[in-house]
């Protein structure tokens, strides 16, 4: 992921707010519950947009983050998880490992598992004050704060939401206060994948529009190195305009901007606007 770390702000504003996030967190737990609680046992097997995971894999791989953040131990498995084509690092090798464990268990069991590891990590989370949250520890992004990673915990809970949704065919609203908080750490990477990965020349000027639940404009401009600005200085030297439920799954990497293209409206220089686009993926 290439968001930047936080910048920590005082005790009566801070970044990330206990009571904010882990409410936010406590609600997203709740709602991948109820999408699970009927599921009959084929629907356990449905493949997911995640290579090589199926619903059931999915929701172990939750199970192994909170088990981790709950202080378990990663569990030994038989097979050489850095040997499948879907894992590329060891962050992955990691989630596999989990992913693995449980593959044998079934559905009804694992959803078991989940609620109580859930149970588990709400009375933890239940005890923890501000000074906890804005306490130094390592996430997903690097070197960051606790709060830090309980957000990007609500953004990873809130995409794997959606891989469910998807896979299982349950539409459902993409907007509120889950999504938006889940959001922020996709807008963080915007200017990482505007500069390095979209290649955005120097002076280049780009507009994002965001339709749909989370509508929004995002703007970042190349002076030496993308930045994220609230407004651009000059007219936009490329636009793109998509719906926010598409700009998530391009971001989480569950989609390519190829096959959508009948819904990505480019404007200015296309060439650089196409080139954003084809690598809004940012997560690992």
């Amino acid at each position: 992921m290439g968001n930047r770390g936080p910048t920590l702000t005082t005790e009566s504003s801070p970044e990330f707010p206990v009571e904010t996030i882990r409410s936010l967190l406590f609600e997203q737990f709740a709602v991948i519950d109820d999408l699970l609680a009927d599921l009959d046992t084929d629907s356990w097997f449905t493949p997911s947009t995640l290579p090589g995971w199926t619903v059931k894999d999915i929701v172990a791989h939750l199970i192994g983050t909170e088990s981790l953040l709950a202080g378990e131990q990663t569990p030994h498995v038989d097979i050489d998880v850095h040997a499948l084509g879907h894992v590329h690092n060891e962050i992955g090798a990691l989630n596999e490992r989990w992913v693995e464990s449980l593959r044998g268990t079934p559905g009804a069991d694992v959803l078991d598992r989940y609620r109580r590891i859930v149970a588990r990590r709400r009375d933890q989370l239940a005890t923890m004050t501000q000074e906890w949250f804005d306490a130094p520890a390592q996430t997903p992004v690097g070197p960051a704060t606790y709060g830090r990673f309980m957000r990007i915990r609500v953004f990873d809970c809130w995409m794997h939401e959606l891989d469910l949704r998807d896979a299982l065919g349950l539409p459902g609203d993409e907007g509120g206060a889950r999504a938006e908080l889940a959001i922020t750490e996709v807008v963080g990477s915007l200017a990482y994948v505007v500069g390095k990965l979209g290649k955005a020349p120097d002076g280049a000027r780009i507009s994002v529009e965001l339709t749909g639940p989370l509508t929004r404009t995002l703007h970042v401009e190349v002076h030496g190195r993308a930045a994220l600005v609230p407004e651009l200085s000059g007219e936009a030297t490329s636009t793109i305009a998509l719906d926010s439920g598409l700009f998530a799954r391009l971001a989480g990497g569950r989609v390519r901007a190829f096959d959508h293209l009948d819904e990505i409206t480019l404007g200015g220089d296309t060439t650089v606007g196409r080139r954003i686009v084809d690598n809004l993926a940012f997560t690992i």
